[in-house]
């Protein structure tokens, strides 16, 4: 056994920090003076995905925040929540674009910064009563969490907590949603856009 430590060694670095190196940044995409945040290497790397599929499990494994359900918001809400709810045990809801989800839904619109968008669920997602875990990779401007949030309560369900990969503080979406009333976990900061 060696006795330095690997650069990524999770003994010494808190799990936002292990993560944060796993996160690409691609400068002037999708539009120049954007820095988007890329998760792809933190999933396609099995020890970093692992470390952030347990995060997020170790906190919602406590029975006063286990949730009945957990829903994903499309697309990488879908990878993250489907393995979140496998590992809890309990059942998985995608919250899609208009137009992908071929039973009787509820939609809910929102503001984009150019535009909108509509998400849909089925209306025999959650019932009333269900206590739901809301995920996503990242909050910008809290748009999309806030419609998968409105849908979830239109049909009963109550949304325990939204839980991210990455926060965009700057630009207030994480702020929209605690003045709304959701409780959020996220795990890596990022300033600027």
């Amino acid at each position: 056994m060696p006795d330095h430590q690997a650069p990524d060694d999770l003994q010494h670095q808190t799990v936002g920090q292990y993560l944060r190196q796993h996160i690409r940044t691609v400068p002037d995409w999708p539009a120049p003076g954007v820095a988007f945040r890329d998760i792809t290497p933190l999933l396609q790397n099995p020890k970093a995905f692992r470390v952030l599929i347990d995060a997020f499990v170790h906190r919602y494994m406590d029975p006063a925040m286990r949730p009945d359900v957990v829903a994903g918001l499309d697309a990488r809400g879908f990878i993250l929540g489907s393995v979140i709810a496998y590992e809890l045990n309990v059942g998985f809801v995608p919250i899609r674009k208009k137009g992908k989800l071929p039973y009787t839904t509820v939609e809910e619109t929102y503001e984009l910064e150019y535009g909108s968008a509509t998400v849909e669920l089925h209306t025999d997602a959650v019932h009333a009563g269900h206590k739901v875990l809301l995920v996503d990779d990242l909050i910008a401007t809290g748009g999309t969490m806030m419609a998968g949030k409105k849908l979830l309560e239109r049909l009963g369900a109550q949304v325990i907590e939204g839980a991210v990969i990455v926060d965009l503080p700057q630009l207030g979406g994480s702020a929209r949603l605690r003045e709304a009333g959701l409780s959020l976990f996220t795990l890596v900061d990022f300033e600027g856009h």
